[in-house]
């Protein structure tokens, strides 16, 4: 998280224009079945690593990797709010359901004094020609965020974030999933000490079972696939 921290901070402060994405076992099962998720981390300028399950596939590939590589958004929100709140950066964060994200800012608020943090929920038509679509756009960059978080879902988000990156002046954009719904307590939290030992995945199925069910039962069985058809290639 402090790398990470580090890298946003790099970027607001030298005015570049970043994406930093990560990555999870869904998003390895979406970028093998979405030409536009691999379009949207071919133009990542960094990934990081969002889940266990990618530090055992990387361990099995011969990968150097240990707990502390993964880092969830639910973890890193809160450092990366006290960054924003000490640095003075603003922060758009878009996505949820009406109401839902601001009841989440609210906390973070409350929680770091001085973070200036605006949001916009995620109901509405992303098509990048709409006057939704527009209108969310012009949202954004009246705030002129240092930093512009998506809270959408895979793959929404990604291609939201793909079509309308050159609308966009953010220093850093970022897909960070359901992270505000966690804190406006909108979704179960799973312990985290769950997440280090690798059983998360466990606690959000037994909680949303008919929304999770493909991804955490169905899923891994296609990544199991391409890693022994990598392990046999080599």
């Amino acid at each position: 998280m402090a790398h990470l921290n580090s890298i946003v901070a790099d970027a607001v402060e030298n005015s570049k224009h970043i994406i930093v994405a990560n990555h999870n076992l869904h998003s390895i099962y979406l970028y093998h079945h979405d030409p536009k998720m691999r379009l949207f981390y071919a133009a990542a300028n960094h990934i990081h690593i969002d889940g266990m399950g990618v530090i055992g596939l990387g361990r099995l590939l011969g990968k150097r990797l240990n707990r502390d590589h993964r880092v969830t958004f639910v973890d890193w929100i809160g450092p990366l709010a006290k960054a924003a709140a000490d640095n003075s950066w603003r922060v758009f964060y878009l996505g949820s359901r009406p109401g839902v994200a601001e009841t989440g800012a609210e906390t973070l608020r409350r929680s770091y004094p001085g973070l200036q943090i605006k949001t916009a929920d995620g109901f509405f038509d992303p098509d990048p020609g709409s006057a939704e679509a527009q209108a969310v756009v012009d949202m954004i960059e009246a705030w002129h965020p240092h930093v512009l978080i998506t809270g959408m879902g895979m793959p929404r988000q990604e291609h939201w974030i793909l079509d309308h990156l050159d609308k966009l002046s953010a220093n850093v954009i970022l897909n960070g999933g359901a992270a505000l719904d966690y804190f406006a307590g909108a979704i179960y939290t799973p312990p985290r000490w769950a997440g280090r030992c690798g059983f998360e995945w466990l606690f959000r199925l037994m909680a949303e079972p008919r929304r999770l069910w493909f991804r955490y039962l169905i899923e891994p069985w296609f990544i199991t696939y391409k890693l022994l058809v990598e392990i046999a290639s080599r």
